[in-house]
């Protein structure tokens, strides 16, 4: 769980970048990453929930 909670850190930090750039700059490039970067945090989230599910059962 360490790992997959380092994973979304890391992946955020992408995303807030990009999307930083969009924002303040106009970067269109980096509109686009942080887009496909948000899908990816999408599936990490989803990941986390589930792994979290599984643990407080267990």
């Amino acid at each position: 769980m360490k790992e997959l909670n380092e994973k979304i850190t890391a992946v955020f930090d992408a995303f807030k970048i990009d999307a930083e750039l969009q924002n303040e700059k106009g970067n269109k490039a980096a509109g686009t990453r942080a887009r496909k970067t948000s899908l990816e945090l999408e599936k990490l989230l989803k990941e986390f929930r589930k792994t979290s599910l599984e643990a407080s059962k267990g």
